[in-house]
């Protein structure tokens, strides 16, 4: 097995698993929410099972962690969120910056589960 770290946080709605799960509230407390966006404050990917609003969730936040694909990915691409919370390729408009989860460690398309190996980070294409 090789290793993850993961935390536990408490979501705002529910949460379906393998999904990216960005701060519901950054300036305020430590909740989670589904990613709807690929500028989001990311947190990770999570678990299996999800949860539902109130309760506690697990989330991947380093390693590599299994994802659910929103579109097609090579192996080694850059993934940033869809409005749904599904990995979708990195690609930056001119002038500006997405944030990415980490990287895709396999192929797949739309609806795939992928391991990603999680390094968050931000892409940023030059205007």
């Amino acid at each position: 097995m090789i290793p993850t770290l993961t935390r536990s946080y408490a979501v705002t709605a529910a949460l379906a698993g393998f999904r990216i799960a960005a701060f519901a509230a950054p300036a305020t407390d430590r909740t989670a929410t589904v990613a709807t966006a690929n500028d989001d404050p990311f947190i990770g990917v999570t678990a299996s099972l999800g949860a539902t609003a109130g309760e506690m969730v697990d989330i991947y936040v380093a390693g590599f962690a299994p994802v659910q694909l929103g579109g097609p990915v090579s192996a080694g691409d850059p993934l940033t969120s869809d409005a749904k919370g599904n990995a979708v390729l990195a690609t930056p408009a001119a002038g500006t910056t997405v944030r990415i989860i980490g990287f895709a460690d396999e192929a797949g398309v739309s609806g795939d589960i992928v391991d990603a190996l999680l390094s968050p980070g931000v892409l940023h294409e030059p205007a």
